[in-house]
């Protein structure tokens, strides 16, 4: 980046009270886009600090992970000072971001209205568990947003029960659902001068995860879904395995030697099937007319992949994505944990990066997945508990030392 070059975001201020994963996933979003995010905590400081832990007396990596490139100032918001201050850094904020529970904030004297008295052009973002109705007091953690989204009835085996995604999309999903609602929110305030609300439920960002799982359950009232391998239909979509589900049949087939994740997601398209069946050694199936076309292989959708497995299960998965992406296969290995974080092409991209941290030493996160060509993002780690105060009510805000040390010694920050 060049020394006049400016980020995104540059010049906005975002007051970022957020905690855990879905708020601070969004608020990190927002730093690496360029704004100056100053995370306001609780002089405990963020839960997450202290949560799987690796290391005694450092943050954790739950937490390095998750607020990268942002400022941390504390403050006790219960007290009257703390409200004080707290309106103060209201009025110099473009953006405020929230998630606590339903009313926590109101409950501090900091209604929508008030905030809107307080500075009219702030979008106040707040991410709660659910939209208003029954649920709306319901606590909210990742896999019961995916419980009451959709995600977890339709994934899975026939045979077995739910199961959660590792995608962790009731949180970080809902993180970027709420990023896109204050990127549209301050555009439209260049053209209204007026800040909004911006609400993102985590149940909401589920579902629309989900979307096409709701688009097969209309599609059922017109019979079996033949994109899917199962025998029976109800009245519900049902959990498919590793089935796509889409217009092209997928499935992960087993590789050599057989491990947990020795195996390669295999899409079969129409163009796809001659070059399979040479590849396996059934070159007949390519004009059998029980075999060639899509509509004969969809019934038959299980047996289709038990022949595609019986040639990979003989070879390693590398070997296998070679030989599929040579005949121009859509296919994708399945990688591990381990294997991600040691990939050289994904450090290469930036999203795999060290960053240096004062106390842990150097650790391992997940680079900006946002990559715009005039606001390169350069990852740098996350703030030590309070480590911002001065600069931000001395150097900000105006305070004087000795009120600070009163502040802190009163423990109102």
């Amino acid at each position: 980046m060049t020394p006049t070059s400016t980020k995104a975001l540059e010049g906005i201020r975002v007051l970022d009270m957020t905690h855990v994963q879905s708020g601070p996933s969004a608020t990190q979003l927002l730093a690496w886009l360029g704004a100056d995010v100053v995370k306001l905590e609780a002089p405990t400081g963020d839960i997450t600090r202290k949560q799987l832990r690796d290391l005694p007396d450092v943050d954790s990596l739950y937490f390095t992970m998750l607020n990268c490139n942002k400022r941390s100032i504390t403050l006790n918001t219960k007290t009257e000072r703390g409200k004080e201050i707290l309106t103060e850094l209201i009025r110099r904020s473009d953006v405020m971001v929230e998630n606590f529970g339903p009313g926590a904030v109101d409950r501090m004297g900091f209604t929508w209205d008030r905030i809107q008295e307080i500075n009219p052009r702030i979008v106040y973002a707040s991410i709660k568990g659910f939209g208003e109705g029954p649920y709306t007091n319901f606590k909210a953690y990742e896999v019961v947003a995916q419980a009451m989204g959709g995600s977890m009835s339709t994934t899975g085996f026939e045979d077995g029960p739910p199961l959660a995604t590792g995608a962790q999309i009731g949180d970080s999903g809902t993180g970027v659902h709420a990023v896109a609602g204050i990127l549209a929110a301050l555009y439209q305030r260049e053209r209204t001068g007026r800040g909004q609300r911006v609400n993102v439920a985590m149940q909401h960002a589920v579902l629309n995860l989900c979307r096409v799982k709701l688009r097969d359950q209309q599609r059922l009232a017109h019979g079996p879904l033949a994109e899917y391998p199962n025998d029976d239909f109800g009245d519900e979509v049902p959990r498919s395995g590793n089935a796509s589900g889409g217009g092209q049949p997928g499935w992960a087939v087993k590789c050599a030697p057989g491990g947990p994740n020795d195996y390669v997601y295999v899409i079969v398209q129409p163009v796809g099937w001659r070059p399979i069946s040479e590849l396996i050694g059934r070159p007949e199936l390519a004009d059998d007319p029980e075999w060639a076309t899509p509509e004969a292989r969809l019934p038959k959708l299980g047996k289709m992949f038990q022949l595609i497995e019986e040639w990979s299960s003989t070879l390693p998965k590398w070997e296998v994505l070679e030989r599929l992406n040579a005949r121009n296969i859509p296919c994708g290995p399945i990688l591990s944990t381990k294997e991600i974080i040691e990939d050289r092409s994904l450090a290469a991209n930036d999203m795999v990066v060290t960053v240096p941290h004062p106390e842990r030493g150097d650790f391992v996160t997940v680079g900006s997945p946002l990559k715009l060509s005039d606001s390169p993002v350069e990852v740098t780690s996350s703030p030590l508990l309070g480590e911002h105060n001065e600069e931000v009510y001395v150097g900000e805000l105006g305070l004087g030392d000795e009120e600070v040390r009163l502040l802190k010694s009163n423990g109102v920050i």
